[in-house]
């Protein structure tokens, strides 16, 4: 597997990685697209793990986000009360949606493939060099720094890409890049998983290894926060817990229900079922 941008270079070099697995991100999800449209029957009618959308959906919330990026803003329009809407993030996204309910698959690629070859253009022509500056368009009115916004998009494509490939029944894209980087950025959230959502006793530790990824771990420090370690000083862990990459993302990305019996655990099996729950961190 490839591994993720780094992440202690200088921040024009480190905005600059999150610009490229972005772009591949992008790349891999249109090839996909491609595949779909050759598939017999509606492949972009097929249901999601996402409630309320179908493929085209997340399609269109795609070609949504990326013209917002570049300065395209939609009409608004009434999105109602559909349940998977809670929040004014999940209202925003949904009005993109909403709004290219009417377009052709075709129409939807095309939009997104316009946009994000303007933005990388954009972005070529003048990099990024400030991860504290205010993101652009829509993005930083909602408080997001430059590092947040090229951070984020990433994961947002690669993430709806195998949302699709599971609709669809085409697995793949978790050998390169944005995979390895995804996977990495939410284990960076598994100390707030252990810390917050499960709140176990001090001393607690957890090791957490996804596929060929180095293992994680964390331990519940005597303020109640648990902070990572290093995996080779926890010998015997509290709980240790293994899967791997796509049913990690899954259950991080709060995707379909918690299938236990695809998790390798060890130790305090109570505990590791509660991290398991807990683990969905994405909007």
């Amino acid at each position: 597997m490839a591994s993720s941008p780094p992440s202690d270079t200088d921040p024009a070099a480190r905005l600059a990685s999150y610009v490229d697995v972005w772009w591949a991100a992008v790349q891999d999800f249109l090839e996909l697209a491609d595949q779909v449209d050759q598939l017999d029957g509606a492949g972009w009618d097929a249901p999601t793990d996402l409630p309320g959308w179908l493929a085209r959906d997340v399609l269109a919330h795609l070609a949504h986000l990326e013209a917002v990026a570049v300065g395209v803003t939609d009409e608004p329009v009434d999105v109602g009360d559909p349940p998977h809407v809670r929040n004014e993030m999940g209202r925003f996204t949904e009005q993109g949606v909403v709004a290219r309910r009417d377009a052709s698959p075709a129409d939807l690629l095309a939009e997104l493939r316009r946009t994000t070859e303007q933005r990388r253009d954009a972005l070529a022509a003048d990099p990024p060099t400030d991860p504290d500056a205010p993101a652009p368009t829509a993005f930083g009115a909602i408080g997001w720094d430059t590092e947040t916004f090229l951070g984020n998009r990433p994961l947002d494509v690669w993430m709806h890409e195998q949302d699709v490939r599971r609709a669809v029944g085409l697995p793949g894209g978790l050998d390169g890049l944005p995979a390895a980087y995804c996977a990495q950025k939410l284990l960076r959230s598994v100390p707030f998983v252990v810390g917050k959502r499960v709140a176990p006793p001090v001393g607690t530790t957890i090791v957490l290894v996804v596929g060929a990824l180095p293992p994680v771990a964390v331990r519940v420090d005597d303020d109640g926060r648990a902070r990572p370690v290093a995996a080779e000083e926890i010998t015997s862990p509290t709980a240790a817990l293994g899967t791997d990459l796509e049913t990690f993302c899954r259950a991080s990305g709060g995707r379909g229900s918690v299938d236990l019996a695809q998790w390798e655990t060890d130790g305090d099996a109570d505990l590791a079922r509660r991290v398991v729950e807990a683990l969905a961190v994405t909007p």
